[in-house]
Order: C-alpha cells, then sequence, then structure tokens
C-alpha cells in the first residue's frame, strides 16, 4: 500500500496537536513526531507554523460538516440545530477537552497573528453565512420571525456556541449545551 504524502500526515497530526494543545504548545517537532515524518519535511510542504495551522484550521472547518447546514432536503430548523448537536456530540466525546478550534485560535493567538486573525476571521464569516442563510430558509417558511435579522443572530449564535463550549469545558458537563439549546431554539428562533 503507498503511503499517504507526508503533507497530508503533517496536515493531520497538527490538526489534532493545535486541536489537543494549542498554537503556542504544539512545536514543528511535536507536529511532525506525531506525523512519523523528518522535522525537515515539514519545511518542504510549510514555510512555518502559521501557514500549517491556517491549512489546519480550513481542514477542521471542512470537518464541521458546514455543507448540512445547505442541505434544502432538510428543513432549515432542523438541520441547524442538528448542526450544533453533531458539534456538542464531538465536544462530549472528546471529555470536553478540545472546544472547537476556531474559537480556540480566536482567544489564544490572533493578537499576536495578523495571518490567524485573517483566518480565523474568514472562518467565522463563512460558517456564518451559512447560519444566516439557514435563518432566512426559515423565515421564508414562516418558522421564524421575519423582523430577526439573519445577518446579526447568526453571529450572536456562533458567539453563544463559543462561549458554551467554554462553559461546558471548564465544567466537564453538558449543562451549558442544554441552556444553548433551550435558549436558542426554545426562544430565540421560536
Amino acid at each position: 500500500m503507498a503511503r499517504q504524502s507526508m503533507r497530508e500526515e503533517i496536515v493531520e497530526a497538527a490538526l489534532e496537536q493545535f486541536h489537543t494543545h494549542g498554537f503556542n504548545a504544539a512545536g514543528v517537532k511535536d507536529i511532525t513526531d506525531a506525523a512519523g515524518v523528518p522535522k525537515g519535511s515539514f519545511y518542504n510542504h510549510f514555510d512555518s507554523k502559521e501557514a500549517l495551522a491556517v491549512v489546519a484550521l480550513q481542514r477542521y472547518g471542512a470537518g464541521r460538516r458546514l455543507q448540512d447546514l445547505a442541505d434544502d432536503g432538510v428543513e432549515p430548523l432542523a438541520r441547524l440545530r442538528a448542526h450544533f448537536e453533531f458539534l456538542r456530540d464531538e465536544i462530549v466525546h472528546r471529555e470536553f477537552t478540545a472546544g472547537c478550534l476556531i474559537g480556540n485560535f480566536g482567544t489564544e493567538i490572533i493578537d499576536h497573528s495578523e495571518v490567524l486573525r485573517a483566518a480565523v476571521r474568514q472562518s467565522l464569516q463563512h460558517w456564518a453565512a451559512l447560519v444566516a442563510a439557514a435563518l432566512t430558509e426559515a423565515q421564508q417558511a414562516r418558522t421564524v420571525r421575519a423582523g430577526l435579522d439573519p445577518d446579526t443572530t447568526a453571529r450572536f449564535i456562533l458567539n453563544a456556541w463559543e462561549g458554551t463550549l467554554i462553559g461546558a469545558r471548564a465544567d466537564r458537563s453538558a449543562d451549558d449545551f442544554d441552556a444553548f439549546f433551550d435558549i436558542v431554539f426554545g426562544t430565540l428562533l421560536t
């Protein structure tokens, strides 16, 4: 069986290292050791750890099943709720230890790296646009009130989600998830 490209191995290892330990604590050697590749191969594929972090962040976003938010075969609020349930289940499965890489980078490194700040901003904008589109569809279906601004509400929901993750991780408990779902889907979007 052919060996996967070293670049892919490095990206996958970096994603796990960044998600588990954070940007600053994940050194290039840690990443290459986890990938099982020589440290020198890192620089054959990436100019810097920041450049790798941008690719890892993109890979992370691709794994969040964001495309499900645009699945017009599912009622908009049902797909929105299913999206956040999927994210919640991942956090619970990891025993509340990893959070969201977008939010993690957003709190750890964006004040020190313009490159990563731009990547986090782009990730959040893309995610918010998909949430807003689902909310717009829900308005058209009259399952969300017409006066709700989809763009502002999407940003609020994502901000609430990221705060929920902090609380859930601090408590090592799903209680904050319950509050998120109750308020967002039981109050805000009814």
